[in-house]
């Protein structure tokens, strides 16, 4: 009669601990690219908020949608007529969240 309780114990922590790992949740500022059996799944990108995967068949990649601003030093060009020029760099690299999660980039620098 003891063996009961205690295979019932354990059934029930392991089904806690598989729901634990089911329910992520994503910031405002993230997004979340889901891979089932690692291929990306048709609308792949969640979030924001609550999102729920199938344990041990989804796997789920977060991406910062936030800016990132990088100190990048001038430098001096000198052109084909010999005039040189002090030039700064400025990029933009708006993509999506679910090409910098493909390419493994970060989606501010994708």
């Amino acid at each position: 009669m003891q063996t009961v309780p205690v295979f019932s114990l354990v059934v029930f922590l392991f089904a806690i601990f598989i729901l634990a790992n089911a329910i992520r949740v994503l910031r405002e500022y993230e997004r979340g690219v889901i891979f089932r059996l690692g291929r990306l799944i048709a609308g792949g990108e969640k979030g924001p908020g609550l999102i729920f995967l199938i344990p041990i068949v989804d796997r789920m990649v977060k991406v910062s949608l936030r800016t990132v601003v990088m100190d990048v030093p001038p430098q001096d060009v000198i052109t084909q007529d010999n005039v040189s020029i002090n030039s700064a760099t400025v990029r933009n690299g708006a993509s999506g969240a679910t090409l910098a999660a493909l390419t493994g980039r970060s989606a501010a620098l994708a």
